[in-house]
């Protein structure tokens, strides 16, 4: 039994959501209580993902039918809220895997047998494969050349013809969980005379495929992010998503979309409830002898302070909560998720920003968490596409240019 292992019952008499919630804090509590150590060395959450295995958390967004909890945006976030309250390194990888899920689910929703985007027998078997095992699944998509293909461009990662399989060769930065992953979803273009742009299903642990381990950034840092290298790695014809002319771009789900925008946004609004509750914390325990024995949460301009960090994250909630509502409903407009990602993950770095002026020096010491936190809500700004991005195309959608 490994230090982090849940209950191991659902709770009984309480409804099957519930306990999922429930059993995501408690591995949440538990995850806090080593993310320092994940912090500091930069190591890959190895145990966390086996707890969250044996918790049946890794499959909580597949069908019922196929061995999963069915569940839909609003509870899979949940689940994440209570995992990134503990180390949003972990909760981001977990969010990722949830997002490519939720699109398998939704094509094997709406399309039959042949006419959706995820050949049939590959999701059967990534399915499977997330309900029998440990087996992660990330994309992987930004390049050194290109950068985010949020921008546009097309990926220099060739995909090569030979016989019954495609040869894919490439280099990809920034591929979140990439010693823990099963499989890496890859974006790369064919090598035809007119070139098509797809999503090639690459076992990690296949031939050819080799992880560099770059990652060393401000925070996040236990999210094991590293470049992965293709080197001729042979992919099955029939493990390709969504082959399309590359003169199109890359085509976005906005399903899929709203899924990454939605768990991105609450992973950094978890990472500053945990920066709060430390201060909340920390104000009534601080008494100063200017102040005779009161605490600092006793100053008007302290208060004052704390109300904004709970208005910024009051907003938050309602906005995370309607929106994953609003999603799982149907009801959800296309460009409702792209402000709600906008809006949570600044109003999460503004929040944390007051958090550390009011702690002042004991929020930036290395041994008080405030200063992970502040440092873990920084990397929101880089998730693409940024928030810059996402302003400018809300302003070329009100001016019809």
């Amino acid at each position: 039994m490994n230090a982090f292992t849940p209950d191991a019952a659902l709770a009984r008499g309480d409804d099957q959501a519930a306990a999922l919630v429930e059993r995501a804090a408690l591995l949440g509590r538990a995850f806090a209580a080593v993310a320092d150590e994940h912090d500091r060395n930069a190591t890959a959450p190895l145990e966390q993902f086996r707890a969250l295995r044996e918790a049946g958390l890794l499959r909580a967004n597949i069908a019922r039918s196929d061995g999963g909890y069915g569940a839909g945006l609003a509870l899979s976030r949940a689940i994440v809220a209570e995992i990134a309250y503990g180390d949003p390194s972990v909760a981001l990888i977990l969010s990722m895997h949830y997002s490519q899920h939720a699109m398998i689910v939704r094509d094997a929703r709406e399309h039959k047998e042949h006419t959706g985007n995820w050949p049939a027998a590959l999701a059967r078997r990534l399915t499977r494969a997330s309900v029998e095992g440990r087996a992660l699944v990330n994309a992987a998509q930004v390049e050194p050349a290109l950068g985010s293909p949020s921008h546009g461009g097309l990926p220099e990662t060739l995909a090569r013809r030979d016989g019954d399989v495609w040869r894919i060769t490439g280099h990809k930065l920034y591929v979140t969980g990439a010693p823990l992953l099963t499989w890496i979803n890859v974006l790369a273009r064919t090598d035809e005379p007119e070139p098509r742009l797809g999503h090639f299903i690459v076992p990690r642990e296949a031939a050819g495929v080799r992880i560099v381990e770059t990652w060393d950034p401000l925070g996040m840092r236990a999210t094991a992010s590293h470049d992965v290298v293709f080197t001729d790695v042979a992919v099955p014809i029939d493990d390709v998503v969504g082959l399309k002319p590359a003169h199109l771009g890359v085509q976005r789900d906005p399903h899929a979309t709203a899924w990454y925008f939605s768990l991105v946004g609450t992973v950094y609004d978890g990472a500053a409830r945990a920066a709060r509750d430390w201060l909340l914390a920390f104000l009534n325990e601080r008494k100063p002898g200017a102040l005779g024995g009161a605490s600092l949460a006793s100053v008007p301009i302290v208060q004052e302070s704390v109300g904004r960090i709970e208005m910024l994250l009051t907003a938050n909630d309602w906005l995370l909560r309607t929106h994953a509502d609003a999603i799982d409903a149907g009801t959800a407009s296309a460009e409702l998720s792209a402000m709600v990602k906008h809006t949570v993950v600044d109003n999460a770095i503004a929040a944390v920003d007051i958090a550390l002026e009011l702690a002042g020096n004991h929020g930036i010491a290395r041994h008080n968490p405030l200063e992970r936190h502040h440092r873990n809500v920084q990397c929101a700004r880089i998730h693409a596409p940024s928030n810059s991005l996402l302003r400018t195309m809300a302003a070329r959608r009100a001016l019809g240019v």
